[in-house]
């Protein structure tokens, strides 16, 4: 079935299907628009997301929203009075550039632009938009070097590019357990990954500095819908369990506040290791140069 069928009909297919039911939740993939943008809207990411905004760039007022599927992310800029310009290449009214036309009017937002367009093609003038957002789209990209240059290009000096839950690849060994887990790709076959060089490489040669690069457990955006319990408890769970393993090994001296310290010191333990994680997500946060 790889291959066979489109994003659209994929997501069509998963609507039906019990199996699917928390993934279309979490994903916002549900067919009621306007319930995905409120679920988004009141999201931990999201909300987590314009406070870099807001800290990062506090005079901004347009934002490029890059990728954006059915529109849940321009919407809820729009709603926070930005203006926004939305660029997505899939046309559907299901989880394309339709559907945030029908978003658009739903809420009657002047302020809110629909382009049908691949990040690599938009024909917007140089240094136009105060942000450029891009929310799980750059792993997708056909050009990865033109993708970033284009973002680059149509920011304003000392503009925020902010790249949001893009899936990273050790090699391809990784990458190839990446795509046998992902649950859609199977049906569809567009899912893709790169490495971490690769998306700091791109985002440099385009013109931008790195001022953040934001691994998978370091933020919520990157970890939704995990929420911050779940991962303090699962952080807290895995010290345990390591620190049960070190005393099995040196005695309960492995308890002493000391020991504990400089084994993690020394054998730089990580309780929360990400490359359990397949296709783990990452967020860069660069301005342009």
């Amino acid at each position: 079935m790889k291959d066979s069928m489109t994003w659209e009909d994929t997501i069509k297919k998963i609507r039906k299907e019990d199996a699917f039911k928390e993934l279309v939740e979490k994903a916002y993939f549900d067919e009621d628009l306007e319930l995905n943008v409120n679920r988004f809207g009141n999201s931990e990411e999201f909300k987590e997301t314009l406070k870099i905004i807001r800290s990062s760039a506090p005079k901004a007022s347009s934002i490029l929203d890059i990728g954006c599927g059915n529109g849940i992310s321009s919407v809820n800029f729009a709603l926070q009075k930005y203006h926004v310009t939305a660029v997505e290449p899939d046309p559907s009214f299901t989880i394309g550039a339709g559907a945030i036309k029908k978003l658009k009017t739903f809420y009657a937002l002047d302020n809110l632009d629909v382009y049908e367009a691949y990040a690599e093609d938009i024909n917007f003038k140089n240094n136009s938009f105060d942000i450029v957002y891009v929310r799980q789209a750059m792993h997708h990209a056909n050009n990865l070097e033109k993708f970033l240059k284009e973002c680059v290009r149509v920011l304003k000096p000392n503009g925020l590019l902010l790249t949001i839950r893009d899936h990273v690849i050790y090699n391809e060994t990784d990458k190839e357990w990446f795509l046998k887990a992902h649950p859609l790709h199977k049906f569809y076959g567009g899912e893709n990954a790169f490495t971490a060089q690769e998306y700091k490489d791109a985002i440099t040669n385009a013109g931008a500095e790195i001022l953040n690069e934001l691994r998978y457990y370091d933020s919520i955006i990157n970890y939704f819908p995990s929420t911050n319990n779940e991962v303090n408890s699962l952080k807290e769970t895995n010290k345990l369990n390591q620190k049960k393993r070190l005393v099995k090994k040196i005695g309960k001296i492995g308890n002493s506040w000391f020991v504990w310290n400089l084994y993690c010191f020394l054998s730089k333990y990580e309780p929360l290791n990400e490359a359990f994680i397949p296709g783990r997500m990452y967020s860069y946060i660069a301005i342009k140069k």
